[in-house]
């Protein structure tokens, strides 16, 4: 909670962060997508990955980054609670700007409240119980922090393995042009968190932590969301896949603001 306090005193670098994430990135990936031109559903799914909040994995890789952690547990959380709303509309706007990947939408008949609902149980709700439960029962927390991460972790794998086994034959056919488009898009993700910050006048530490937050996507929310409102639309599937950045399911969303991880010193 002390996290929460400090966007409170100083909110600027999660203001930033959130630009970055929500902002910038989807409108910098509908830009990428009109320049190397991919297949429609390849195209929806670099958009589906740009409009989802940052993975907790983050968090740690801007611990050993020496990047600012407390900052990217707070962006994490407060991501994960506007994703809500801001997922569902960045992959209707820009989506529906694209000609090409309007019809697919149109297609699906995708109701937006039904978007928000789900992503809401699968990121809300599970952080918000996980917040709960770490402020009634630490040291219960404490002990299930590496069972709960292990089974989000097998679980997510799942997930990407389903999703390259259904899509097999479509996987094979364009496996080098998503691997390159993937590659782009990554790039992509890290420089628009890290030059966002460095433009706002933000000191190093916090450019490295919004840059893995930016650069960093919750995957899983993109697969079930594939799965749910797309029938597992093999481009879509395959492009989230392949972008898989070892972020973990809804379940271990909440232990991210009750587990401590200590900063790393400046360099």
């Amino acid at each position: 909670m002390s996290d929460f306090g400090a966007v409170l005193v100083t909110p600027k670098p999660v203001l930033i962060g959130l630009a970055g994430q929500f902002v910038l990135l989807p409108a910098f990936t509908f830009l990428l997508v009109l320049v190397i031109r991919p297949a429609p559903s390849i195209a929806l799914g670099m958009m589906l990955v740009a409009a989802c909040p940052g993975g907790n994995i983050s968090n740690f890789l801007t611990h050993y980054a020496r990047g600012n952690t407390a900052l990217s547990i707070t962006m994490t959380a407060i991501s994960t609670a506007v994703a809500i709303f801001m997922t569902p509309l960045n992959l209707s706007l820009w989506g529906g700007l694209n000609p090409e990947t309007a019809k697919i939408s149109g297609s699906m008949r995708l109701d937006p409240l039904d978007m928000r609902l789900a992503v809401f149980l699968l990121l809300g709700l599970p952080m918000a119980v996980g917040m709960w439960t770490g402020h009634r029962f630490p040291n219960f927390v404490e002990k299930a922090h590496k069972p709960v991460k292990i089974f989000s972790l097998a679980v997510f794998g799942l997930f990407v393995i389903g999703a390259l086994a259904a899509n097999w034959r479509y996987f094979l056919d364009f496996v080098g042009f998503v691997v390159f488009a993937v590659f782009l898009h990554n790039a992509l993700a890290l420089c628009t968190g890290y030059f966002a910050a460095k433009f706002a006048g933000l000191p190093e530490r916090d450019r490295r932590a919004g840059s893995i937050e930016v650069g960093i996507q919750n995957s899983a929310l993109g697969l079930i969301l594939i799965f749910n409102f797309f029938d597992g639309l093999g481009g879509m599937a395959i492009v989230t896949a392949c972008g898989a950045s070892g972020t973990s399911s809804g379940a271990h969303r909440g232990d991210v603001l009750v587990t401590p991880v200590n900063p790393a010193p400046a360099v």
